[in-house]
């Protein structure tokens, strides 16, 4: 006859083989966790050790089996590591540090093109007119060998601006002689009409015609003072700074050179560049750059198209009220055109002042309006209907870009930070990897935040009192 089986040695058994399927499928990898499932329960059964006995035994049923299943590596929750920093402390950390990478290798950036700020200006310039000029290049390239489609489309660029400087050199040098007087009339008639306001207008103070004449006589004489003592150091200063005329010249030479070989031989100069980069990073690099130079080239083109719709339009309006050098004021407002948010108002401030010197305060007026309607007409139908989608920025981006550039590099940095941050932001719309947008901000529950609040402030009270 069998002896009765012991249950508690049988469990103890069944215990000991659990821990061995533990440590057998235990995973080595510390990103992923294997969950044993070992049901306890066990199913009292009858021994059939013998034919005879009436003994009851225990045996493992079937559900007590272990099993294992690997669980996903994002299921893994560890709180702490084992010198004791918190994970979320350990992934926000190394975020900061890349941040802090990227604002380095960007101020680098920034201060290596202001050691060569007229290399970089020579660049931009010649992308600028290569992006103008290329459609005209491709098309003609259909019809003869691009090399002298180049030639020809460079040509003609040359003749048109040409042509629009002695326009305006002509009409300001042909009606200087009637221009001098009206302008003499006009501002006397202005500050005749300003005396008469501040000697007897409802200003609390009053100033008399002789205090203001003796203001403006001292004023003269303090600065024709100030240009006897000092001329020497003004002569020194305008001889050192005739190179800049120099500079300038060696500037449009360099931008004239890059942009011949940008538009004859550029795709293979960039087909060249992509086969020095690694095989799997050539289509990203491909990817972004396409993207970029699509932005930039789009703002180049747009810009000029609506600086001279911009200068056409105010050219008719000038001529229409009779105001003269309507096109040196015309190119004005061409220029203005590409320095965004201060550019057009400059423009209209200083053909209103015109406007009043040569014609009076009505002529002013309508200048006024009138630029100021063309304006709107760029930003609201030229704008988008030119450039489309292609530069679409924020105005409070607009805004903060310039006012940056304009403290970093001046005036040139105005105009080229609008592109620079279009560019920027085209590229890395390109490559990034886009989640579902939210249509409506996630909802908070205040009460709840609140209870969260309460009861930490007990647990720490309880703590303090222990």
């Amino acid at each position: 006859m069998a002896e009765k089986q012991n249950p508690r040695r049988l469990l103890s058994r069944v215990g000991r083989q659990i821990s061995r399927v533990r440590q057998r499928v235990r995973p080595l990898r510390t990103t992923s966790v294997d969950q044993i499932v070992s049901p306890t329960l066990l199913v009292p059964t009858t021994t059939a050790s013998s034919p005879g006995s009436t003994g009851r035994g225990f045996r493992p049923s079937r559900a007590s089996q272990p099993s294992v299943r690997r669980m996903p590596d994002r299921a893994v929750h560890v709180d702490a590591a084992p010198d004791g920093v918190p994970r979320w402390i350990r992934t926000y950390g190394t975020a900061a540090w890349f941040l802090i990478g990227i604002v380095i290798v960007v101020g680098m950036v920034v201060f290596a093109t202001a050691r060569i700020q007229m290399v970089f200006i020579a660049v931009f310039l010649a992308l600028v007119i290569t992006s103008v000029l290329y459609p005209i290049v491709s098309g003609l390239a259909r019809w003869m060998p691009r090399p002298l489609a180049v030639v020809i489309s460079l040509l003609g660029s040359f003749l048109v601006i040409a042509g629009l400087l002695t326009y305006v050199v002509s009409s300001v040098v042909g009606q200087w002689a009637t221009l001098a007087d009206e302008f003499q009339d006009g501002m006397q008639t202005i500050l005749d009409s300003t005396l008469t306001f501040l000697e007897e207008g409802p200003l609390p103070v009053h100033v008399t015609q002789a205090e203001i004449y003796d203001a403006i006589n001292s004023a003269v004489a303090e600065g024709t003072r100030w240009v006897r003592e000092n001329a020497g150091n003004i002569a020194t200063e305008v001889l050192n700074n005739a190179g800049a005329v120099a500079l300038v010249f060696m500037i449009l030479a360099l931008s004239l050179f890059l942009t011949v070989f940008f538009l004859a031989r550029g795709e293979w100069m960039w087909l060249w560049f992509l086969n020095q980069l690694p095989a799997k990073n050539r289509p990203k690099a491909h990817l972004a750059a396409t993207a970029g130079w699509y932005t930039f080239s789009g703002y180049a083109r747009g810009t000029a198209i609506v600086a001279f719709a911009d200068g056409v339009m105010a050219f008719v309006l000038l001529t229409i009220v009779g105001v003269p050098l309507a096109a040196p004021l015309a190119v004005l407002v061409f220029i203005g055109a590409f320095i965004p948010l201060i550019g057009a108002p400059l423009a209209m401030i200083i053909a209103g002042v015109v406007a009043l010197a040569a014609g009076g305060f009505l002529d002013f007026v309508i200048v006024v309006l009138g630029i100021a309607l063309i304006g709107q007409i760029e930003g609201h139908i030229l704008q988008p209907l030119v450039m489309g989608k292609q530069v679409s920025l924020h105005p409070v981006i607009v805004a903060v870009g310039v006012t940056a550039g304009t403290f970093l590099a001046g005036l040139i940095g105005a105009i080229i930070a609008i592109p620079v941050l279009a560019v920027t932001w085209a590229v890395y719309a390109a490559i990034r990897q886009v989640d579902p947008p939210l249509k409506d901000l996630p909802k908070v529950d205040r009460r709840r935040l609140l209870e969260k609040d309460d009861e930490e402030r007990t647990a720490e009270r309880s703590v303090a009192a222990e």
